[in-house]
C-alpha cells in the first residue's frame, strides 16, 4: 500500500464548516504527527442561492457536489461534511472514510424575548428551512407559523436575535452551536421525543475516494459507535425512500451491545406522525443498516405508505 504524506481537504466557507475541517486535521495530525495537511474553500450551490427554501433548491447534495466533483478529480483528497447534509446513497466512487465522535444531536430554539415551545405566543412565527422540523413544531403547535431562513449559524443567529427580527424564534441543531461556542443563545433544548433529530445529525463526515490508502489513512479516527448509530438512522430513511423533502427523523443510541432506534415521519402539515421504535445485537456496521432498513419496512407495513405519499 502507497505511503501517503500529506491530505489537502475541501471545505465550504461558512465558520461551522471551517471549524469541523480543522477538527478533522487535528485529529488526524495527533494521530499521524508526520502528515501534512491542508485545505481549500469551495462554494458549493447551496451557499450561493440563499433566496428559495432548502427543498426546493434540491435537498441533500445541494451543499456537497462542487466537493464530490473535486473530489474525483482529484483536485482534493477528502472533503469534511456534517453527515446529515450527504445523501444516504454515496456518489459513485466515493465513501465515507470516517465519522468523528458525535456532538449531542438534539434541536434548539433561539428566542430574542426568551419563548420556549410552550410559552411563544399564539400564531408565532418560526423560523426554519427544515421540513422535518417544521412538521415536528406543527404537530405540537398547530398555531405557529413556519417561516423560512437561510444562511450559515451565525448569519441565522443574527437574524434571530436582531432587534427589527421578523422571528419570534428559530430552530437550530445544538451541535453547530456548540461547536461554535454560541450556546449562550440557545433558549430551549428541544426534548427528543418533541423533535427527533435527522438522521445523522451531530456527526461529521469525512468523504474521500474509493481507494484503500485513503481509507487506511482515516482509520484512526473512525469512532465505531458514532457509525454504527448513524448507519442504523441513516438506512431507516433510506428503507423509506426519502430524503430533504420528507419530514423523516431517526436516533439511535447504543446501550452495551443493544442499539436503540427510534424512527419518526411526519406530515408535513403536522396532522399525523407515526414513531417506530425497535432494539437488537449490533456488532457492525452491516448489521446497523440491515437494522435500520427492517425498522423502516415495520413503519411501512404498519399503514406509513399513506402518509409517505403525502409529501410536499
Amino acid at each position: 500500500m502507497d505511503t501517503i504524506e500529506a491530505l489537502k481537504f475541501g471545505t465550504r466557507g461558512s465558520e461551522l464548516a471551517l471549524w469541523q475541517t480543522r477538527h478533522v486535521m487535528a485529529l488526524l495530525q495527533a494521530a499521524q504527527p508526520t502528515l501534512r495537511t491542508s485545505y481549500e474553500i469551495f462554494k458549493t450551490h447551496g451557499d450561493r442561492v440563499l433566496d428559495t427554501p432548502l427543498p426546493l433548491l434540491g435537498g441533500k447534495g445541494v451543499f456537497t457536489a462542487e466537493l464530490e466533483a473535486a473530489l474525483r478529480d482529484r483536485r482534493i483528497d477528502c472533503a469534511v461534511h456534517s453527515l446529515k447534509d450527504l445523501p444516504t446513497e454515496p456518489p459513485p466512487g466515493l465513501v465515507i472514510g470516517a465519522l468523528t465522535p458525535r456532538e449531542n444531536p438534539a434541536d434548539v430554539l433561539i428566542s430574542r424575548r426568551g419563548y420556549t415551545l410552550a410559552t411563544l405566543p399564539h400564531r408565532a412565527m418560526v423560523g426554519t428551512s427544515s421540513y422535518r422540523r417544521g412538521a415536528q413544531l406543527l404537530h405540537v403547535r398547530p398555531d405557529l407559523k413556519l417561516v423560512d431562513i437561510r444562511g450559515n449559524v451565525d448569519t441565522r443567529v443574527r437574524k434571530a436575535l436582531a432587534a427589527d427580527s421578523e422571528y419570534d424564534a428559530i430552530v437550530l441543531a445544538y451541535a453547530g452551536l456548540h461547536r461554535l461556542g454560541h450556546e449562550a443563545v440557545i433558549t430551549q433544548i428541544l426534548e427528543l421525543n418533541v423533535m427527533l433529530p435527522a438522521p445523522g445529525q451531530g456527526a461529521i463526515a469525512v468523504q474521500t475516494r474509493d481507494d484503500a490508502a485513503l481509507v487506511h489513512l482515516l482509520a484512526p479516527i473512525q469512532h465505531a459507535e458514532t457509525a454504527l448509530a448513524v448507519t442504523a438512522e441513516r438506512a431507516f430513511l433510506a428503507g423509506l425512500g426519502g430524503g430533504c423533502s420528507l419530514p423523516v427523523a431517526a436516533y439511535a443510541r447504543r446501550d452495551g451491545a443493544v442499539l436503540h432506534l427510534r424512527g419518526r415521519v411526519s406530515a408535513v402539515d403536522g396532522t399525523q406522525q407515526m414513531d417506530v421504535e425497535a432494539s437488537a445485537s449490533v456488532e457492525d456496521e452491516p448489521a446497523a443498516a440491515v437494522f435500520g432498513r427492517s425498522l423502516a419496512q415495520t413503519a411501512l407495513d404498519q399503514g406509513l405508505r399513506a402518509l409517505l405519499e403525502r409529501r410536499p
